[in-house]
């Protein structure tokens, strides 16, 4: 199947894998943030002796004032001491800013790399149309978001803790090398114990983030204004909430019991830790007492001793927040190594100009090798500086063969030629480029007005004249104008934006028909490509008001390329060609003079509409 692959449960990464995610996050620190990593790594090493030299100047302190060290030598000491104590309480602070900043930068340049990729190997709309991979992406956004940070701030930790470590264990070495035994034996279970909790924790977080992003959705349901009429009107609030609650009630029950089993482990590791100490401690307080350690050494032993289970501790604990931003680094690595969903050549053919035709040539098609056959066998001529027409009940194909010909689909048979070249061979950037479309299920952008027309052709966003000329052909110049801050008006009211800060009250919401007719605009932005689409464009408009689009439409497009597909056949009869699809095939093909005397699908639909339009005049 194309796309991310659905995963029913938390990855389970081999060390070589792993060590790539590793790599990977190490890069995008170096990459996004260089200075601040290096920083990062600087005031972590440093950070990491001040315990280990605190413990051995407090230790040299207490003995030179048992034992009358000069007291100029005392003074250097406690200097040493104090300094040391100035970069215990800096430290930390620098450190926690560096991370903050590789945490940003490494945040930001993740998404970049993310969305390029997809957006580069994404072409088409295949993997775009698979549930599996939306649920997929969310978790990418997210482990782009927070994993590789994660990952260097942890992995930073490890480090900090290590040097702690070895240093204190140094003394313990010095002081008494059994000791060292005993505390590294009690450290087997504790590591395999968090090893244990960060396997748990993974698949407890794949639970919970199931339930979190479904809680979210219905949630957003509750709320949406998009959806507010239905939800208030049919009075699905109450099953939506109760939605909501269940998937956060499950999400609970998952953290609960990850939390009880953490109690219990951490519990009998914590007692085991203590009994190490407390061993260590009554050894350390009857040698001092018979005179083999100084009082200065034994308040670096306990130092040390406290040092060892505490870097220990957290240098376990470190590995687990690292294992599991590797885990999730795993959805990143998926998404950012996603193949193309459209066979792409290295060296596409250049697309010309289209002054001949368009040809399908015994297309079929359908949506996977499980699905059935949308279109079967089409054979559809669309000649160049004219309009043809696709009609055809709901279900027939219609937006199908517009998918392939905007290329965002490749036939599963078939062919469909450009002046002769075939689709396949040639760049889909440079064929949409070519292309005005605008579709029964348009788009308003939560933008401005201007804005909305003007992503038509991006290159020309600034261009106010051109943007206005597109809204007069589409005939929602007056309804912008109308607006508080005329075409600047944000077209939402979701958020505020640029002039609408000034004034919230200023985010407007147009109705469908104008939504309809801004969408028309944003296509005609388009008006010098070679061919134009025009799917459904007077759907949501009233009579007089397709009446008055199709008339513009009927000038723009004389002498032009275009394909129109309607279901209100009194607005394409004026199209040089009609093409009847039935059950995916071409079934009819005529103009309509010829087709409305041939007593078939054409002629059936078009009466049925005029008796209608009929019956509702009489009445």
């Amino acid at each position: 199947m194309t796309g991310l692959p659905g995963r029913a449960a938390a990855p389970d990464l081999t060390g070589r894998a792993a060590l790539g995610h590793v790599r990977m996050a190490a890069g995008l620190a170096l990459r996004a943030a260089p200075a601040s990593l290096i920083g990062l790594i600087v005031f972590t090493l440093v950070d990491g002796t001040v315990p280990i030299a605190v413990a051995w100047l407090t230790g040299r302190i207490l003995d030179g004032l048992i034992s009358g060290l000069a007291a100029w030598s005392l003074v250097w000491l406690a200097v040493a001491l104090a300094a040391t104590g100035v970069g215990a309480v800096v430290l930390p602070r620098l450190t926690g800013y560096a991370a903050a900043e590789v945490d940003r930068q490494v945040r930001l340049t993740a998404a970049d790399r993310l969305y390029t990729a997809l957006t580069g190997r994404l072409q088409g709309l295949a993997t775009l149309e698979n549930p599996q991979f939306h649920d997929s992406l969310r978790l990418a956004q997210e482990a782009g978001g927070t994993a590789p940070g994660d990952l260097v701030r942890h992995g930073m930790g490890m480090v900090r803790n290590v040097v702690t470590l070895t240093g204190f264990l140094g003394t313990l070495v010095l002081v008494n090398p059994w000791l060292v035994l005993a505390v590294a034996v009690a450290a087997v279970p504790t590591t395999r114990a968090e090893i244990l909790l960060s396997r748990l924790r993974a698949a407890a977080m794949w639970r919970i983030g199931y339930a979190g992003r479904r809680q979210f959705f219905y949630a957003n349901l509750l709320t949406a204004p998009r959806e507010a009429k239905e939800v208030r009107l049919f009075g699905l609030g109450a099953f939506f909430r109760g939605r909501m609650l269940a998937e956060l009630r499950s999400a609970n029950a998952d953290s609960r019991l990850l939390d009880r089993r953490e109690l219990r482990i951490q519990t009998v590791l914590g007692v085991l830790g203590a009994v190490v100490a407390g061993a260590g401690l009554v050894w350390a307080v009857l040698s001092t007492r018979s005179g083999r350690l100084t009082e200065g050494e034994l308040m670096v032993f306990v130092a040390a001793l406290a040092g060892v289970q505490s870097s220990l501790l957290g240098l376990v604990g470190q590995f687990g927040a690292v294992h599991n931003a590797v885990l999730l680094l795993d959805h990143y690595h998926v998404a950012m190594t996603l193949p193309p969903d459209l066979p792409l050549r290295a060296t596409p053919t250049p697309l010309p100009p289209l002054l001949e035709a368009i040809e399908f040539d015994d297309v079929w098609f359908r949506y996977g090798p499980d699905h059935p056959w949308v279109l079967r066998g089409v054979s559809l001529v669309i000649p160049a500086g004219s309009a043809t027409a696709l009609v055809g009940l709901n279900g027939a194909g219609k937006s199908t063969v517009v998918k392939l010909l905007c290329r965002l689909y490749d036939p599963t048979r078939g062919r469909i030629r450009w002046n002769g070249v075939d689709l396949r061979d040639t760049d889909p950037a440079e064929l949409r480029n070519r292309i005005g479309a605008v579709f029964q299920d348009f788009i308003e952008y939560e933008l401005s007005g201007a804005e909305n027309i003007g992503l038509g052709d991006v290159v020309r966003l600034d261009d106010r004249d051109r943007i206005t000329a597109a809204a007069r052909r589409a005939g929602v110049h007056d309804a912008l104008a109308r607006l508080p801050k005329g075409y600047d008006t944000m077209l939402t009211r979701m958020f505020i934006e640029g002039i609408d800060t000034e004034d919230p009250d200023t985010g407007m919401l147009l109705s469908g028909g104008q939504g309809q007719r801004l969408a028309l605009a944003r296509a005609l932005m388009r008006d010098d490509r070679d061919l134009l689409i025009l799917d459904e464009p007077s759907s949501g408009l009233d009579a007089e008001a397709e009446a008055e689009v199709h008339a513009e439409l009927r000038r723009h497009r004389a002498g032009r390329t275009s394909l129109l597909i309607s279901h209100r056949l009194n607005t394409v009869r004026d199209a040089g060609q009609i093409a009847v699809l039935a059950d995916g095939e071409i079934v009819e093909r005529g103009t309509h003079d010829t087709l409305t005397v041939r007593d078939g699908i054409y002629a059936r639909l078009f009466a049925l509409q005029a008796r209608g339009y009929a019956e509702s005049s009489a009445e």
